[in-house]
């Protein structure tokens, strides 16, 4: 190919740093199957397993214990550091992409109201007293200079969020994604984070300039034009695409268009200012029913992402964490009054709703469970905080311990709650579908 005098080939990638990208790779991957495997010998989900690795790897505890070889293994360069997100979020997207697939839209159109009310409940109670929280939050662990109120603001934001990749790789696990109370999870769970984002997107723009009603107007119509355009051309552009694809016989070109249209989608909405995992379920949603005969010719996909892409995504989630900060006595008490506040807001909250929606006790349970895991979302919104100035190297820790914390004690109680839930007869029908799914390709 020729070149202009001005331009030049791009550099390829340097031999050392392709070098640590490849041990890294092929040890978070190890050790996320064997702490994965240990999971579900210990009768919880492989989640919890591939969420330590990065707790273990990174600055929380390798660093402490062998430091020389941390640094050697994991340097703290922005670019190397990089590759292991890209990975991440091909495997978080296409996750959330599956997860869409599974949903059950006939369930979700029939109990929308107890979604709602469910998801209401787990918004204003945890948002209400994330913001008193704030507002009371010690000023030494404040940045200096950030206004109180768009530091509140912020906490509210982070207590109502949930972790739709989470609780999608939790219920997958547990195998409770054709449940009826797993739907309603995810259901209420996206609009939860749907609300979380808007949230976020306004006390952002308050933290760099004054606020404007053009901006939050700007983000409300973006989510309606999303749905909009789902609910109108999105179907007979996720079949004919599909329809495509399958002209061949093969499964591979169905593959290839499903991880193109995830990853389309996930771009166009993170180009509108929203997040990228928010395309990628709308998507998902689509393929599963514009396009439900060609799912079981998405069998290899679906292998890939759980054993591989997954795991690496939950298991680079812990590394920013340094958990050493919470020896300081007043991070410590401050770290578990967020955390006591964060669990008992989105519980009673998600509990309330789901009572008032005429849900059992043990489904409301069950539902604030799953509902409370912030997981990997928890750490988008505090990564973004820390990088505003609003967040300190202390707050923004607290912020991530509520996030694994929450994600860890959601599995057992879910357990717990679930085997009291009788399975229906729909459930039985929709998990013959999903194994069928699963064993096909």
């Amino acid at each position: 190919m020729l070149l202009s005098s001005s331009s030049a080939p791009v550099a390829a990638i340097a031999s050392h740093t392709l070098l640590l990208f490849l041990l890294q790779l092929g040890l978070l991957l190890l050790l996320a199957m064997a702490l994965g495997r240990l999971a579900v010998r210990l009768g919880m989900p492989a989640l919890v397993g591939e969420l330590l690795v990065g707790v273990i790897l990174g600055p929380s505890l390798l660093a402490w214990a062998a430091p020389d070889f941390q640094r050697w293994l994991f340097p703290a360069q922005a670019g190397q550091f990089h590759l292991l997100d890209a990975v991440g979020q091909l495997g978080v997207l296409l996750l959330v992409g599956l997860t869409g697939m599974h949903m059950d839209m006939g369930l979700v159109r029939r109990r929308a109201g107890t979604a709602a009310g469910i998801s209401l409940g787990g918004l204003i109670v945890p948002l209400g007293l994330g913001i008193a929280t704030g507002f009371l939050f010690p000023g030494t662990l404040v940045p200096d200079g950030v206004d109180v109120t768009v530091f509140a603001l912020f906490m509210g934001v982070a207590m109502c969020v949930s972790a739709i990749p989470v609780i999608a790789k939790t219920l997958l696990d547990m195998k409770l994604l054709h449940r009826n109370i797993g739907q309603l999870t995810l259901t209420a769970g996206m609009i939860d984070d749907a609300f979380g984002w808007l949230m976020l997107s306004v006390v952002s723009a308050m933290a760099v300039s004054a606020i404007s009603t053009g901006t939050v107007l700007f983000s409300v119509a973006c989510l309606l034009a999303i749905v909009l355009f789902a609910l109108t051309l999105g179907r007979p552009v996720v079949r004919g695409a599909l329809r495509v694809a399958d002209r061949s016989g093969d499964s591979a070109p169905v593959i290839a268009v499903a991880v193109v249209l995830v990853l389309l989608s996930s771009a166009g909405t993170h180009a509108l200012g929203l997040e990228a995992v928010f395309g990628a379920f709308v998507v998902g949603i689509l393929i599963g029913t514009a396009g439900r005969e060609y799912l079981p010719k998405l069998a290899p996909l679906r292998t890939v992402v759980l054993s591989v892409l997954a795991p690496i995504f939950f298991a680079t989630a812990g590394f920013r964490m340094d958990l050493t900060s919470l020896l300081q006595p007043e991070v410590l008490l401050a770290g578990l009054a967020v955390l006591a506040v964060a669990i008992i807001g989105k519980f009673v909250g998600v509990y309330v709703g789901a009572r008032l929606s005429r849900l059992s006790n043990w489904e409301a349970l069950a539902l604030g469970a799953g509902l409370n895991a912030r997981g990997v979302i928890e750490v988008v919104v505090a990564m973004v905080g820390l990088r505003l100035g609003i967040l300190s190297v202390e707050s923004y820790t607290i912020v991530l311990l509520v996030a694994v914390v929450t994600s860890l004690m959601a599995p057992p109680i879910l357990r717990v709650a679930m085997a009291r839930v009788e399975t229906t007869a729909e459930e039985q029908l929709r998990e013959a579908e999903h194994r069928a799914w699963s064993s096909s390709g």
